[in-house]
């Protein structure tokens, strides 16, 4: 959870503030038994209607101060977390541009989208329980000791043993949970990878009539989801009763030992009713305490899931260009030649080559197009020129230079690309084409069009250039987008 601490140092007043004004409110959760036993003792036992009403105007103002202490302490404590969660989701997704797609492959993108989303909230959520109770709940669990201690030494004896027998149960069941959630977001990772094959796959499931087996998988998944969280479910659950039964033993003992002080007149009836207080005070200070463990514990499992991602090593490394470098590769309107050398390419993991000693020239002003059967190796020809891939052998070269001594920058401004499958965003028909060229005018975006011939059905359209087009060009037919994909391409004016 080291990662955390550099998010957390833009809200130190935060988080220093939050678990002081916890402590506060524990301090006067503290001394509220102390009232109540001169209440007791003092008002009741002598009939005294004014101190009764004093020290119950007393109860209300600690009651009163407690609660602005909560809620500050909640507000700064939600401030912090909030805000370090918004930091470190800006940091993961900058982490994630800067991967190669060797990485997504391997990873797989359902991955990377629970780490971004479930992952982050649920280290939100601990952090946001850490810096309200952590220090709150021991503060008041050794404190009430602490106070029992100095109403009554025999009678506080019974916190000794049950403050140890608590802390083995507490820590006891933290222990086996914490590799048990891990396996929980493994298999909801499973769950979410099937439901976006099902999502992006939804036309090929119905066109090979195969809902059922998709349902049956889901299922499968679910189950085992469902199953893991039931287990470490029944393991958690077993924290309250147990407490439980321990406090409530612990008080059963307390109310006679406390009988047996006040019959021989070592302690008054307000003290015993102190003393449950604190028992009581520990009681419900543990059960946070397990819940917040728990909760610690989840955060733990999915902060170290995000910590592997920020640990991944890109395969393919950016080139900084020098501006003296960045001069010797200006070009005036001259196109470079591509020159593949040899080249091989093995993907990670795979046992054998998928392209095996390709050399050719493409030379300036050439169109080259490459036949192949399904899976020869086509786009893995097209994917090493603006380097989505790095070659294993031989090199790539643009303009007598090997592309990865380019920036990336640089290398992948010189080219256009038409990907086989057409992704369009949402927003209008122009903020689509400035992707290619975020300077082009209306008379570059429409010669495009032209261009890719798609000029005649964006004439049609309400609005022209203005038409909005829905999240992945859903309000396109397949052709209409494979020729705005075109018209992007070509507004870039690129040298490839």
């Amino acid at each position: 959870m080291k990662y955390l601490i550099p998010y957390l140092k833009k809200y130190k007043k935060e988080s220093i503030l939050a678990p002081l004004f916890k402590m506060l409110e524990a301090c006067f959760d503290l001394i509220v038994p102390l009232i109540v036993a001169d209440l007791i003792d003092v008002g009741i036992a002598g009939r005294d209607t004014h101190y009764i009403l004093t020290h119950f105007g007393l109860l209300l103002v600690m009651a009163l101060l407690g609660l602005t202490c909560s809620f500050t302490a909640q507000y700064f404590a939600a401030r912090a977390a909030t805000g370090t969660s918004a930091g470190l989701r800006h940091e993961l997704l900058d982490k994630i541009q800067s991967l190669s797609l060797t990485e997504f492959d391997q990873t797989g993108a359902a991955t990377l989208i629970t780490r971004m989303t479930s992952d982050v909230n649920q280290v939100q959520n601990g952090l946001n329980m850490t810096l309200r109770l952590f220090m709150r709940s021991p503060f008041i669990v050794f404190g009430a000791m602490i106070m029992a201690f100095t109403i009554d030494v025999k009678a506080a004896l019974v916190f000794v043993v049950t403050i140890p027998l608590l802390s083995v149960v507490v820590f006891g069941i933290m222990l086996v949970s914490i590799p048990l959630y891990k396996k929980v977001q493994s298999a909801l990772d499973k769950v979410l990878g099937i439901t976006r094959e099902n999502l992006t796959g939804s036309r090929v499931n119905r066109a090979f009539n195969k809902e059922e087996d998709e349902i049956k998988d889901f299922n499968n998944s679910n189950d085992a989801l469902t199953k893991i969280q039931l287990y470490v479910g029944k393991i958690s659950a077993l924290m309250n009763p147990l407490t439980y039964v321990i406090i409530n033993g612990a008080v059963v003992v307390l109310v006679w030992t406390g009988a047996i002080r006040v019959n021989s007149g070592c302690i008054t009836q307000g003290e015993v009713v102190a003393l449950v207080n604190y028992m009581s005070q520990i009681l419900v200070e543990l059960i946070k305490l397990a819940n917040l463990i728990i909760n610690i514990n989840k955060s733990i499992a999915c902060g170290n899931r995000i910590q592997a991602i920020f640990e991944l090593q890109p395969s393919i490394t950016d080139h900084a260009v020098t501006p003296v470098a960045e001069e010797k590769t200006e070009h005036s309107g001259e196109v470079p030649e591509v020159v593949f050398s040899h080249v091989g390419l093995t993907y990670a993991g795979a046992g054998e080559e998928s392209l095996t000693d390709i050399d050719f020239t493409v030379k300036k002003g050439e169109t080259v197009g490459i036949i192949g059967g399904t899976g020869s190796g086509k786009s893995s020809v097209g994917n090493l020129i603006p380097r989505f891939y790095d070659a294993t052998k031989g090199s790539v070269q643009i303009g007598g230079k090997d592309v990865r001594e380019y920036s990336l920058e640089e290398l992948r401004g010189k080219i256009g690309m038409v990907l086989q499958k057409a992704v369009l965003f949402k927003g209008t028909i122009r903020e689509n084409m400035l992707w290619g060229n975020e300077n082009a005018t209306d008379e570059d975006i429409m010669q495009a069009l032209e261009v890719a011939q798609a000029k005649e059905f964006v004439d049609k359209k309400e609005g022209g250039l203005d038409f909005e087009i829905e999240q992945g060009g859903k309000n396109l037919s397949g052709g209409q987008r494979q020729r705005m994909t075109i018209a992007r391409a070509v507004v870039k004016k690129p040298d490839i």
